[in-house]
């Protein structure tokens, strides 16, 4: 072992010794061997009888040290009999042998998932190999499949992951591309349409290190490895860890069995750590249990990593992502901002959604677990890079805890658009917007009793005081967002200057974006008396077009004792967003200069 593995346990130790066992990792370890590729392989490069039986007499000796052990095979019917005369006699022995392995189905002829847009094909890959298997008695009810290469696993492919459930009843899968392939000791794990996806590590075994002699950097490095190296950390500081390995690191110098073989007894040597196998489904709730966090994916953008953009469909382009995201707050004028903007020819919106007309609502709530296929079908496929701004706009994400770190994770280069206006004003709107949608908690209790609602409320009473109140602390939103987001990318506009001079606003807004064709919204915005807000030229009929009824709506005046607990309340709120506004070499609104004037 090197010293350098050496003084990293002693650490490990001393840590757990000083901390009377408290910040201890504990001792069990669960690993999985997975052979990838079983019957597939060049002739000469397989398994013959005799790699057969090495294969399972170290099955036998791994399983007295490390219990419940097998060896998990996984095949592509394809290929059975297509090496040579005693390459094939070992094809036959390992389903002689079947009952003593775990199995699961690889693809029929090792094809890549991403590559079949039509389910119905891929559905016919797959029931091949179920067909084969039936035929030949391997087991059918692992409840686990790894998808050659990678492909479809993640980055999603919709498709993969309902014909799994439709021919094998997958539960469980696994990829070393969640979130990236390096650094491996940040791979993690996610689920996905009830699909549990658990990382997997590479061993330093590839399909084409057969041979001692010729393992890349010479034998000395994969000795390394073994004793204190690579391979012993992933054993010393992963609970879990599934191990991919190949048909052709068992036959030739069988590789494979000496490495695991020695690995492992080098781990029981040094270490006091209890090693178990566990079946995939076993193992992947076992998994989730250690790391409950993890069961919420985070889509990241395929053509930020070369590797996710070469095992995702061809058919799906970056460039149906949106460029910039409106993110409210909620009663700021986000809806009068994404009427403006559809009126340029450069910039597209969404489609909309029969739930939330023109808000995806994609980053916050239940939506997000529908995966990055269901948000970009939301949008139109551009003809070329510069040719449209697509964007989306959903009020709800501004004060969403998750939602900077999802919207960056996905799209990085994004600029934001923000609205503020008096949180007082805000929180006042939204109320009277729950009142107007007929919601009983607004219904039955005044304004006041809502906002000064104790934690003791029954919960209605403290959501809605939460809607209200919550939003309306900017600074505390844009920090979260700034600590993903440059200042650059961020650009904070006046509600009130939105509601009084809509054409400056667009103009300083299309100078963020750096739009062209540029606009001059003087010639398409009117002041409608009536309405008491600027409104869509028609040009048609020479008239205005606005909003609908419940836009610039005129409320009762506030209820003075109301209006001063609120303007209390936001005191330390608006003096945080004052200091941000500075430090970001912002302008500070006049509503703001107000409130802080009133609130102190």
């Amino acid at each position: 072992m090197t010293l350098t593995a050496v003084h990293r346990l002693l650490f490990l130790d001393a840590i757990s010794f000083l901390s009377h066992g408290k910040l201890s990792l504990p001792l069990q370890r669960f690993i999985l061997i997975d052979i990838d590729d079983i019957f597939v392989g060049e002739k000469a490069t397989r398994m013959k009888p005799t790699d057969v039986d090495a294969l399972l007499s170290a099955q036998a000796r791994i399983k007295r040290t490390v219990p419940g052990f097998r060896f998990n095979l996984g095949f592509s019917g394809k290929f059975y009999h297509k090496g040579t005369s005693e390459e094939n006699t070992g094809d036959d022995m390992l389903i002689e042998h079947a009952d003593e392995f775990w199995w699961f189905c690889h693809m029929w002829s090792h094809s890549q998932p991403h590559l079949f847009e039509n389910i119905t094909a891929l559905e016919m890959e797959m029931k091949l190999n179920r067909e084969f298997a039936k035929k030949h008695g391997i087991p059918l009810d692992s409840g686990y499949s790894v998808a050659p290469h990678h492909s479809g696993v993640y980055p999603v492919h919709e498709p993969l992951y309902e014909a799994w459930k439709r021919v094998w009843n997958v539960r469980v899968t696994s990829t070393e591309e969640y979130p990236h392939l390096r650094p491996a000791r940040l791979r993690r794990g996610f689920i996905h349409r009830n699909i549990m996806v658990l990382p997997r590590q590479t061993c330093g075994l590839y399909t084409h290190t057969i041979f001692l002699d010729k393992y890349p950097g010479g034998p000395e490095k994969l000795e390394l490895s073994i004793k204190g190296g690579e391979l012993f950390h992933l054993f010393v500081y992963n609970p879990v860890n599934i191990f991919m390995t190949h048909l052709s690191n068992y036959g030739n110098d069988r590789l494979a069995l000496y490495t695991f073989e020695s690995v492992i007894k080098f781990v029981q040597c040094w270490t006091n750590l209890q090693l178990f196998t566990l079946p995939p489904l076993q193992l992947a709730d076992k998994y989730f249990q250690t790391y409950p966090e993890e069961s919420d994916p985070v889509w990241m953008n395929p053509c930020n990593d070369k590797r996710h953009r070469a095992i995702w469909s061809a058919a799906k382009s970056c460039e149906q992502l949106p460029k910039f995201l409106v993110i409210g707050p909620q009663k700021t004028g986000t809806t009068a901002l994404y009427t403006f903007l559809s009126m340029h020819p450069a910039i597209v919106s969404n489609y909309p959604s029969p739930e939330t007309f023109e808000e995806v609502q994609f980053f916050n709530g239940r939506n997000y677990y529908k995966g990055l296929d269901w948000y970009m079908n939301f949008f139109p496929v551009p003809k070329n890079s510069t040719d449209k701004y697509l964007f989306e706009k959903s009020a709800t994400y501004f004060d969403g805890d998750l939602v900077p770190m999802r919207a960056h994770a996905l799209l990085p280069a994004a600029k934001l658009i923000t609205i503020l206006i008096s949180p007082i004003k805000r929180a006042y709107s939204w109320y009277q917007h729950m009142r107007g949608h007929k919601d009983q908690t607004a219904l039955n209790y005044s304004f006041q009793e809502i906002v000064t609602a104790g934690d003791r409320g029954h919960k209605a009473l403290r959501e809605l005081r939460n809607r209200c109140l919550m939003p309306g602390m900017y600074a505390q939103h844009l920090d979260r967002w700034l600590s993903y987001y440059s200042p650059q990318q961020l650009l904070i506009i006046d509600g009130e200057e939105l509601k009084s001079d809509p054409v400056s606003v667009m103009s300083k807004l299309q100078q963020f974006l750096k739009i062209k064709p540029f606009l001059n919204y003087k010639d398409h915005l009117r002041y409608d008396p009536r309405k008491g807000f600027f409104c869509q030229v028609s040009q048609e009929r020479n008239n205005t077009k606005c909003l609908g009824r419940s836009k610039g709506r005129l409320y009762p005046p506030m209820d003075p004792q109301t209006e001063k607990f609120l303007k209390a309340f936001y005191l330390p709120h608006n003096i945080a967003l004052s200091k941000l506004l500075t430090k970001l070499r912002q302008p500070i609104p006049l509503w703001l200069e107000k409130d802080l004037s009133h609130g102190s």
